[in-house]
């Protein structure tokens, strides 16, 4: 939790940048500003709640629309004059009916893998008949892994013959197979990119 005495209210003449951050999957939804009377009416309603610039008033995200922004936790930058905001959001966060106020493809793009990763966890957990991710998961570990293997041959061929479709779509079906394999052992594809980014941070050269 952040310490607002960390705060350089007089660096930002009063206003603090605030970018909110979808808690679940790192979406940045959008930016708005906080005085110190928003940044603590958000703390103690755990609604997000910003200063408007225009009407130079509080207003809380949602109080119109109902879609508000649950709040998770928050920090500040090294500066201590811009605070990231974590939430859970309610509905759409633009005003325009979108998401997020930014047009950020990679973020849809990872969207569709938590959501998969749900959907996935939850075929473990209820195992209804008919889905063929619950056959996969009664079949056991060995036919999992055997599907990785034999998507990934897929995918090799896919790539020897340069046809870009069919490489989209095999390695969809890898990903797909990947991500049961990590179920089935109690991770997750998001496991995966936290090791992924430790080792870039990792690779990066000092100084």
């Amino acid at each position: 939790m952040i310490n607002e005495e960390d705060i350089n209210w007089q660096k930002v003449s009063g206003l603090l940048p605030a970018i909110i951050q979808d808690a679940d999957d790192s979406r940045v939804l959008m930016l708005g500003y906080m005085n110190n009377e928003a940044l603590r009416k958000t703390l103690e309603s755990g609604r997000v709640t910003f200063y408007s610039r225009t009407r130079k008033t509080l207003w809380t995200k949602g109080e119109t629309s109902g879609n508000f922004l649950n709040f998770v936790s928050a920090e500040l930058d090294c500066d201590g004059d811009t605070i990231l905001v974590k939430v859970h959001p309610i509905g759409p966060v633009c005003h325009l009916g979108a998401e997020t106020c930014f047009n950020d493809q990679t973020a849809l793009s990872l969207e569709v893998l938590n959501r998969l990763t749900d959907i996935i966890r939850q075929r473990n957990l209820d195992r209804p008949a008919g889905s063929y991710t619950t056959e996969l998961f009664e079949k056991g570990a060995s036919r999992i892994a055997q599907k990785v293997g034999e998507e990934g041959v897929e995918l090799s061929l896919a790539k020897v013959k340069e046809d870009e479709e069919e490489i989209l779509n095999e390695a969809a079906d890898l990903m797909f197979h990947l991500m049961v394999l990590l179920e089935s052992s109690n991770l997750s594809i998001g496991e995966v990119c936290d090791v992924l980014a430790t080792r870039h941070q990792e690779s990066k050269p000092e100084g």
